[in-house]
């Protein structure tokens, strides 16, 4: 008599992995739907998420042109998945990019391992993966590391600030400034990101079409505009789209001061006034986005009462 293998081997015969092909679609919805569901439990203010709506989430990353997924398979059934697409090269190089809808399940390390191998050999170099922040150990110990935050709070007024006010046209001139103030504190130590928000005159345009989409708030000292803010909707292409969005949250996008007028709490005037619009425009939370090395925001934003609902995670492969 033949004896039965160890329990060991036995696991790893019945385990594939294979590549994702458009009929996993609904059992990779339903993995994600159960992850979902878990961190809701400590993140409440997301919105749930149900079968048909985690199928389209997942179906519009496996059609992309430049998706590459993979499933584990378990006696047949499927129990895990990893899919990514290349996002904004421009800014990210050559990468594969895991949306919030793009893992979920069992199996995650090997289902990296086979993704990794290929990403590699490809010359896609940059991994990056968007994580519930209550699940994000696993990616841990492949290599990973906190890029990106992603929180939310409760919409409350807040107390007004009398340095912080509506725009008006005639301080369009001066919001460029406030603008590159925040990409020199983005492209130095230690955050040293390559995103540039452009020259004047595109940052200018920039502003006069925010000022009829967006609200748009100012800082003053001694009548001179030293800060803004920019709030409005989550848009259907922002990274706080889709599940990673609260339930009916406003968009905290931007808020920034000159370097000459930090220290003396305008930031956080600025953000209790998005927080404020949020409230009065009838949105039950307001969410924003920081990256984790911008040690401004990473103090401020969570001391207003915002808590990590998603982390971008990184991991840069050698060449």
């Amino acid at each position: 008599q033949i004896p039965e293998p160890p329990p060991s081997l036995t696991a790893t015969v019945r385990r594939v992995i294979r590549p994702m092909v458009d009929g996993d679609v609904p059992a990779a919805a339903a993995l994600l739907v159960r992850r979902h569901a878990t961190h809701r439990d400590v993140s409440p203010l997301l919105a749930p998420l149900d079968q048909a709506t985690a199928e389209v989430e997942v179906r519009a990353l496996l059609d992309k042109d430049d998706a590459a997924g993979w499933v584990a398979e378990d006696a047949g059934a499927v129990v895990g998945y990893l899919l990514a697409v290349s996002h904004q090269p421009q800014w990210f190089g050559p990468n594969a990019y895991v949306h919030a809808a793009g893992w979920a399940g069992a199996h995650l390390e090997d289902l990296y391992a086979e993704a990794a191998a290929q990403w590699h050999a490809a010359g896609r170099l940059g991994h990056y993966v968007m994580a519930p922040a209550s699940q994000v150990e696993p990616w841990f110990h492949l290599g990973f590391g906190v890029q990106h935050v992603h929180a939310a709070m409760p919409a409350v007024p807040r107390p007004a600030d009398p340095r912080v006010r509506p725009v008006r046209p005639e301080d369009l001139p001066a919001l460029p400034a406030v603008d590159l103030a925040l990409d020199e504190v983005l492209q130095a130590s230690p955050v040293f990101s390559r995103i540039s928000h452009g020259t004047y005159d595109e940052l200018l345009q920039g502003w006069v079409e925010a000022l009829d989409t967006y609200e748009v708030q100012v800082a003053e000292l001694d009548g001179v505009v030293v800060g803004a803010l920019v709030a409005g909707e989550v848009g259907p292409d922002s990274s706080n789209a889709g599940i990673v969005k609260p339930e009916g949250a406003g968009f905290f996008a931007f808020a920034a001061v000159l370097q000459q007028a930090r220290g003396v709490g305008l930031g956080r005037a600025l953000g209790d006034a998005a927080i404020s619009w949020a409230a009065r425009t009838g949105h039950p939370s307001v969410c924003t986005d920081w990256r984790s090395a911008n040690l401004g925001a990473a103090r401020s934003w969570p001391s207003l009462g915002y808590e990590p609902t998603f982390f971008r995670l990184h991991r840069q492969l050698a060449g």
